[in-house]
């Protein structure tokens, strides 16, 4: 199913035709990040806010609906965010490493992964690493997901 077809369903079930939407992908192992949403542990993310600056780009706000994709550009599931603010690196919460469900979930574990991710993605535009980079961090909840399984909707 694509982005548009899942957005339809969910958007005229729920009378929200008129409501705007983004479309993106976890930027890394987007498949198993999504699988981690649908299944309800995957309930939070961030992005270098660097990036946002650099590009221009609107930051997320709370209220906004997203369609998740995996790595085949299929749509997984609407999450709407509930939640979005600003954190150093260094200052993530063992809540928020929690809620971005990964690994053991601990914040140990999530300073390692993403420490490496933003090394390389921020490295792509000659940008280094810093402990104090700070983060746009969303909470988000899925509001739908049709019956989404590894691939296959039902």
């Amino acid at each position: 199913m694509t982005a548009k077809e899942m957005w339809e369903i969910f958007s005229k079930e729920n009378n929200l035709e008129n409501e705007e939407y983004e479309v993106w992908a976890f930027g890394d192992d987007s498949d198993k990040l999504a699988e981690l949403t649908v299944n309800g542990i995957k309930t939070a993310t961030c992005s270098a806010y660097y990036l946002y600056e650099k590009e221009d780009e609107e930051l997320p706000k709370a209220g906004e609906y997203s369609v998740i994709l995996n790595s085949r550009d299929e749509a997984v599931c609407v999450i709407k965010t509930v939640k979005v603010y600003i954190e150093r690196f260094c200052n993530i919460s063992e809540e928020h490493a929690y809620k971005e469900g990964e690994g053991d979930r601990s914040l140990e574990y999530w300073r390692k992964v993403h420490k490496d991710f933003f090394t390389k993605e921020l490295g792509e535009v000659g940008v280094k690493f810093s402990d104090d980079m700070e983060l746009v961090c969303e909470e988000f909840e899925v509001v739908s997901d049709n019956d989404y399984e590894g691939g296959n909707i039902h």
